[in-house]
């Protein structure tokens, strides 16, 4: 965006050392922010991030939890904004640990609005995910709460400042536990590449694109909207595909057998942006989708927010965004 709206602003990124996360702190540091935190529960991660920022002096580490509201109190003192990353995002993880999603990733949201409010934060901005419409996992139906909660904090604030956002995106290119990492790592192993369906559809986005998105959602934030960033959808099978042979071959790697393995528990074949409701409560920008008040709403054509009624990648764009990802120029 070019925009410097965190200029000498004091932030704090709770979930600052996952891959989102650690993306983030990057993009804010170059706007010459007063300081940055991170908050997060991990000394090694805490460690290596450190590293490779290269000590800077404007970045603090918080070694602590979300679930800590006194912890998360000493750390969100004289704050101006707080990115909330932290989250239990593994579907399977989630399905076997149900209390624990509930534990992060809706009372931590909570702890995270409370305090907040009592510190007189500026802005908060919640990352979400579009596991959240129509979920039928614990991880989606966990952070719709998280959602439910951001976007009612404004009922609550009374005449506190603070104010509340959301931002929902799909799979993000390269994040730790995501599925490209796992394609790569058994291409490289030569392994089978283990498909669930190859006709599943799946919303898909670069990091930079997603911290961008995070980004401009706080700067436009006036009043507990959600911020949808456009994005391509890609049919699974073609993603395999791709990597199994154009990737593989720019690569030096021989192709692999595909092992179709079938859709695992708490999975959808397609994926949606939008609820049916809040398509009436919707305003549509160039780049994004807008739910809230801040502007006249326009209802959206449904074609915008299912996976499989989007124009789908075709193998040339879908090669051209591993090639350039980050991660596939590590392979």
């Amino acid at each position: 965006m070019g925009s410097d709206f965190l200029k000498g602003k004091n932030i704090l990124v709770t979930g600052g050392t996952g891959s989102i996360g650690g993306s983030l702190v990057r993009d804010i540091l170059d706007q010459n922010p007063a300081s940055v935190r991170v908050l997060s529960r991990d000394e090694y991660k805490q460690y290596k991030l450190a590293q490779s920022l290269g000590h800077n002096p404007r970045i603090r580490f918080l070694l602590g939890d979300i679930r800590d509201k006194e912890r998360l109190t000493m750390a969100m003192e004289s704050a101006d904004y707080v990115f909330n990353a932290a989250a239990l995002k593994q579907v399977p993880s989630c399905e076997d640990n149900p209390f624990e999603a509930v534990k992060t990733n809706v009372i931590g949201t909570q702890n995270v609005i409370e305090v907040a409010m009592k510190m007189n934060v500026e802005k908060v901005v919640l990352i979400s995910t579009d596991k959240v419409v129509n979920p039928v996992n614990t991880m989606g139906t966990t952070k719709l709460l998280a959602e439910k909660l951001m976007r009612t904090a404004h009922r609550y604030k009374g005449s506190r400042r603070t104010v509340f956002s959301c931002v929902r995106f799909g799979n993000v290119l390269g994040t730790r536990g995501s599925v490209l990492p796992l394609f790569f790592e058994q291409l490289k192993q030569g392994n089978p590449l283990t498909l669930t369906h190859p006709d599943m559809t799946r919303f898909l986005m670069t990091m930079q694109r997603a911290v961008s998105l995070v980004l401009k959602g706080a700067e436009l934030a006036s009043r507990g909207e959600i911020f949808i960033m456009k994005m391509p959808s890609v049919r699974m099978g073609d993603l395999v595909s791709v990597i199994n042979t154009e990737f593989a071959r720019a690569r030096g790697l021989l192709s692999v057998p595909i092992d179709v393995v079938g859709v695992r528990e708490g999975e959808k074949m397609h994926e949606e942006l939008l609820f049916e409701n809040e398509r009436s409560m919707c305003h549509e920008m160039e780049d994004m989708l807008v739910v809230g008040f801040q502007q006249r709403p326009k209802q959206v054509p449904e074609n915008v927010y299912k996976s499989d009624c989007v124009p789908l990648m075709n193998r040339a764009q879908i090669l051209e965004m591993l090639l350039n990802d980050e991660l596939g120029k590590s392979l």
